[in-house]
């Protein structure tokens, strides 16, 4: 099993290329992702305590920091980098839309591969999440004249349902059986990798035909895009003086957002052409997310001597 947590990433892309040529294998998979990420919420809430959360509490500045971050940056770069890319205006249209949308759950499964600050990560995607339903919508109609619905009950829901529900049956557990949970600590990680690896095939594979098409310009977006926000997330951490735990944490958060919901809204709204950016990049953020995770779970041991 560690030898499947070293080679996490190579592990991802193989899967992810064996899907791309072959997607019938892993399209299986879509009707268990929403388990698959409740399960690994749950491995997570397993191995924090209330007490994380009182820290996270104390920190409530930096969370509502980053929830500003959240809906600035990203939504600012995604409109830089299609000016500067020269993007068509559906294809524009989409980089604004997944810029617009709140933290995503995978961000959280990145912080805990990476050894992060799961509860803070966890609290800003629930509050990106609730201001999703003004903040979305303003941005796109300020950025695109355009407008739009995101419904509240549903896109909260969906997010407590797989984020807040597992966590908290995950800390529940942990308190009442807390020997038994000690020993799946060592497992935890594995079966967390194997999930999201599952996930990310899965994507592709129900993406294959645009990803085969390779939009390069499409692709160099994405990636500026999601590499200009983990860096401007972690800067952004680094000046409002945060550890450097929790500069991981921001940096991940910020960088890796709900495009799922992205590619929801353009194609209800737009033309399909919009939802390529976002389906690109819920492929791009999870693999640049499991190099980060792989990288800096590696430095964990020497954190504090870093802060």
């Amino acid at each position: 099993m560690n030898a499947l947590n070293r080679h996490f990433l190579l592990f991802a892309l193989s899967a992810s290329f064996i899907a791309l040529l072959f997607p019938p294998l892993f399209t299986w998979v879509k009707p268990l992702i929403a388990p698959l990420l409740a399960l690994i919420m749950f491995g997570m809430g397993t191995t924090i305590s209330t007490g994380d959360f009182r820290d996270v509490w104390r920190k409530r500045k930096v969370v509502l920091l980053a929830a500003v971050a959240q809906y600035t940056i990203m939504p600012g770069l995604a409109v830089l980098i299609g000016k500067l890319l020269q993007l068509p205006e559906e294809l524009m249209i989409g980089m604004v839309l997944v810029g617009s949308c709140p933290g995503g759950t995978a961000s959280n499964v990145i912080v805990y591969l990476s050894k992060g600050n799961v509860p803070l990560s966890v609290t800003m995607t629930m509050v990106s999440t609730m201001l999703a339903p003004l903040l979305t919508p303003t941005i796109i109609y300020l950025l695109l004249q355009r407008s739009i619905d995101v419904s509240f009950s549903e896109l909260f829901l969906s997010v407590f349902q797989l984020v807040m529900l597992p966590l908290l049956a995950g800390l529940l557990v942990r308190h009442f059986f807390a020997k038994q949970t000690a020993r799946l600590e060592t497992v935890l990680p594995s079966i967390s990798v194997i999930a999201i690896t599952l996930i990310i095939a899965c994507v592709m594979a129900l993406n294959a035909e645009r990803v085969l098409a390779f939009p390069v310009a499409v692709m160099a977006a994405v990636v500026l895009h999601n590499l200009g926000g983990l860096a401007a997330g972690y800067a952004v951490a680094t000046v409002a003086r945060c550890d450097v735990i929790d500069r991981r944490t921001i940096a991940i958060e910020i960088g890796m957002q709900n495009s799922g919901l992205g590619v929801t809204l353009a194609n209800q709204f737009f033309q399909p052409l919009a939802a390529l950016p976002g389906a690109l990049f819920s492929l791009w953020h999870n693999l640049s997310g499991i190099a980060l995770a792989r990288h800096w779970s590696r430095k964990a041991t020497f954190v504090e001597s870093e802060a």
